[in-house]
């Protein structure tokens, strides 16, 4: 199929312009003005529209297990709520099992391949180190991952320092780029036992015991040992503004770190903690204050940081009742579970549909970014550091047709109603927006069309990575 995408404003990350975009079956072919029309193209008219390149969300947890429970979003319903929000790629994380790394990636692919709704990829966790999976990272390369996870928290997933230095060098001799969690580990665990034993049981504690401090040294320990093991490094989900202050160092020093930042962080404070719904906010690391609010938007406007994702890892508020979704009902155990024990609510927020409307309103319709930096941060960025561009983020002839008309005049008012998560609430229920996709194109083909779901299970692709990327 061929189709021209005509009279819109062509935005990206570098330049705007008035322009066509000739897209034949999957890739793009042409970029120009007033381009010849093959006969029987399709014509998409875009007078007064945005066009971009669709967004790619470089943070996500699909059906991930957790405490014997699963997120409540899977690669079907999750890539389809992404594409409604103008993200027509998402990568994901392989949790690392008890088999090799390479079944652990096989058994993901098995859960994730037949829902795939729009394109895709996988980091790996790395979650222990001893010689076998050791010299299974640099083979991770086979299977398109060109990118490591490692934790600061979680007592099944920490590792020393050591370790996560040799896995740094491990992944720096590969090619490979290491991404860092990057909180206190050890002193959570006191402080969550200190908390349980002095009858602290309320979601407030989420956060009262995850403390930012941990957060702010552990990020700039992460760039001590990428230093040490001249690696780069990409530390995910920045929150606070220590974190920005220790990544802005880290950079002025010469050493090759990157930090991103998620939507959760630039609205939302330890007070929604202590709200009487507050188990909706809990995630790792948890929102924190007004300042690091403010701070973290400094990050995103002066460069601070490189890349806008979500972590997104949804579960119900109430999974005893269910919610319609595709037309049945749906009910998965959720954040009920902790009503009485902070520990044990599932930690992890919607945001995948989110994110790009959100940014656009509250970041480019109130002046902070540029709509190429939007377009840097959601699109062009991603798609650089973890090897998928030009093919990826890029408006460019033979770059695959990922096109999000973007409509920056279309007010609504945002939530459930919209966002298509699989989960039975919106952080940003009855929020103000101004600025919304009205058509996305995944590789050529229309996927949504206003609020119509033209996409399908299997649709999406799989992507092969590059290794030895450019650090930003």
């Amino acid at each position: 199929m061929t189709l021209i995408i005509k009279n819109g404003t062509i935005v990206t990350d570098t330049s705007s312009f008035e322009g066509d975009i000739l897209v034949d079956g999957e890739k793009i072919v042409q970029v120009g003005n007033f381009l010849t029309q093959p006969a029987g193209a399709q014509i998409v008219e875009a007078s007064g529209k945005l066009v971009l390149p669709g967004g790619i969300d470089a943070h996500t947890h699909f059906g991930l297990p957790m405490n014997g429970i699963v997120s409540s979003d899977d690669h079907y319903s999750g890539h389809k709520a992404a594409a409604f929000g103008g993200t027509t790629t998402a990568i994901d994380f392989v949790p690392h099992g008890s088999g090799s790394l390479s079944a652990n990636i096989d058994a993901w692919h098995a859960s994730a391949d037949a829902k795939a709704a729009i394109d895709f990829s996988f980091h790996m966790n790395i979650s222990r180190l001893n010689a076998k999976v050791a010299s299974q990272i640099p083979e991770l390369f086979k299977d398109g991952i060109t990118s490591v996870k490692v934790f600061m928290a979680y007592p099944n997933l920490r590792m020393s320092d050591g370790d996560i230095f040799k896995v740094m060098r491990i992944a720096r001799q590969a090619g490979m780029l290491t991404m860092l969690h990057a909180e206190g580990g050890d002193v959570i665990d006191i402080l969550v036992t200190e908390a349980l034993a002095d009858g602290h049981t309320s979601a407030e504690w989420h956060g009262l015991t995850r403390p930012a401090w941990g957060a702010v040294e552990a990020t700039l320990r992460g760039a001590m040992l990428a230093a040490q093991a001249d690696a780069p490094l990409y530390v995910v989900h920045m929150n606070t503004a220590g974190e920005v202050d220790q990544l802005q160092y880290a950079r002025q020093q010469g050493l090759q770190v990157m930090g991103e930042t998620c939507p959760q962080y630039l609205f939302f404070t330890q007070d929604d903690l202590g709200r009487p719904d507050g188990a909706k906010w809990v995630c790792s690391p948890p929102v924190r204050g007004k300042t690091d609010n403010a701070r973290l938007w400094q990050g995103l406007e002066q460069g601070i940081l490189q890349t806008f994702a979500t972590d997104h890892c949804p579960f119900f508020f109430d999974g005893t009742q269910p919610i319609i979704y595709e037309g049945k009902p749906v009910a998965l155990p959720g954040k009920e579970l902790g009503k009485d024990n902070f520990t044990k609510i599932p930690n992890g927020l919607p945001g995948v549909a989110d994110r790009l409307p959100i940014l656009w309103t509250f970041g480019v319709g109130a002046g902070r970014i540029t709509p190429n930096q939007f377009v840097a941060l959601t699109a062009a960025n991603p798609a650089k550091i973890f090897g998928l561009y030009p093919r990826k983020g890029s408006l460019t002839p033979g770059a695959d047709a990922d096109i999000a008309i973007w409509d920056p005049n279309r007010r609504l008012t945002y939530g459930t109603a919209y966002s298509h998560h699989r989960t039975d609430y919106n952080l940003y229920e009855g929020w103000e927006l101004q600025g919304y996709p009205e058509k996305v194109f995944l590789r050529g083909n229309l996927i949504v069309d206003g609020e119509h779901w033209a996409g399908r299970a299997g649709m999406g692709q799989y992507l092969f990575r590059n290794s030895n990327n450019p650090v930003l």
